[in-house]
């Protein structure tokens, strides 16, 4: 008897710019964003994970779509780098990515140019640190490789604990 729902070997047509592609089923992330009220909107993610977004220029409910884009990027390239420090058995005590970006001033206003700054303690190695960064940007952090596509990408590293050991 034939099953009743989907089955695994079904495909979705996806069309992206014109050019169709098979997307399987399970390979997709979900999320949507409701409108609340005035110029507040709920994102949630398919997990039932939310975040308020504000898109008045007080942003006092919630980061602007645009912030968040930046602290997605900031939070995927943390990710990348404590992991990768943990993994090298470096004794990182302390991470934090900031990030400044310019917009372009006409619509629509994507970012032109973003400077991530790690700020890091712990009594790191350089070479452990700067590989860690490098790898985040180059091949890991999947925000910081779409954003790329638009935006020239520069990043600093700051030792909080003075010099580091080479």
């Amino acid at each position: 008897m034939p099953a009743s729902g989907p089955s695994s070997a079904q495909h979705r047509i996806l069309v992206n710019n014109g050019r169709k592609m098979i997307a399987p089923e399970g390979d997709e992330m979900i999320a949507h964003s409701d409108w609340k009220q005035g110029k507040i909107f709920e994102g949630v993610a398919e997990n039932g994970n939310r975040v308020l977004f504000d898109a008045d220029p007080s942003h006092t409910a919630g980061p602007s779509p645009m912030e968040a884009v930046l602290m997605a990027l900031c939070g995927c390239t943390s990710v990348d780098v404590v992991s990768i420090l943990q993994k090298k058995r470096q004794p990182l005590s302390g991470l934090r990515v900031s990030a400044a970006a310019m917009q372009s001033e006409t619509a629509p206003r994507v970012f032109t140019h973003i400077k991530l700054t790690y700020a890091v303690s712990g009594q790191l190695s350089r070479k452990a640190v700067e590989d860690a960064v490098a790898l985040s940007k180059d091949k890991y952090c999947s925000v910081s490789k779409m954003l790329e596509k638009a935006a020239e990408i520069e990043y600093e590293i700051v030792y909080l604990d003075g010099e580091p050991e080479p």
